[in-house]
């Protein structure tokens, strides 16, 4: 019921929700970082960064990680429910991507720089460029390393009231639309198909 599968819902939330989990075995090592939808693999493959030092903690490369992307959450309280009984829960959506990174090199890395700048600042009205600092940024390129993963496996939820009826659904969205509307949008939209996932 709560299987998000679709290759297209998953790019997109991986499009909206860029700062991600990398856990990798050995350990284990945990990492923020920044990542994008792959634009040479379709789906749930990612292009992303992290320190070098961060890297070789991770052994990145050389063993499977997961990374987690995060998409809208929230309390779901069940007096919002007007009906019952009833207990809270927690709404979510989320993904889990599989697999071992191929580690890039320098020019591919400042490529992935570079379109990790281009993707978080495309909403701004004057977006920032890293060609505007192209010198600098090649400096500090080589501080960092870049990978691509594409997953051999993916493990998508959105986990949005689908147990409930329509009208308890719709009291939920309402109640969220103040207090989060990320989580309402996610929950107006129209379950996509289920449709397995092949790796990338």
């Amino acid at each position: 019921m709560y299987a998000l599968d679709d290759p297209r819902a998953l790019r997109e939330l991986i499009a909206a929700n860029g700062w991600a989990l990398l856990v990798s075995e050995g350990g284990p090592v945990v990492s923020h970082l920044p990542i994008i939808p792959d634009p040479a693999n379709p789906g749930a493959a990612v292009v992303g960064h992290l320190a070098r030092e961060d890297a070789e903690l991770h052994g990145l490369g050389e063993r499977p990680v997961v990374i987690v992307v995060r998409g809208p959450h929230g309390y779901v309280s069940p007096t919002v429910y007007e009906a019952g009984p009833y207990v809270p829960t927690w709404n979510f959506v989320t993904a889990h991507l599989h697999g071992t990174p191929e580690v890039l090199g320098p020019d591919e890395t400042y490529e992935v720089l570079s379109r990790t700048v281009d993707h978080f600042e495309a909403g701004r009205p004057e977006p920032f460029r890293l060609s505007a600092v192209e010198g600098y940024a090649r400096r500090l390129a080589p501080a960092v390393t870049a990978f691509r993963l594409v997953p051999g496996r993916v493990v998508g939820k959105a986990k949005l009231s689908q147990d409930k009826p329509r009208e308890i659904v719709d009291r939920v969205i309402r109640g969220f639309d103040a207090t989060n509307p990320a989580l309402a949008h996610a929950m107006r939209v129209p379950a996509a198909p289920s449709v397995p996932v092949s790796p990338g």
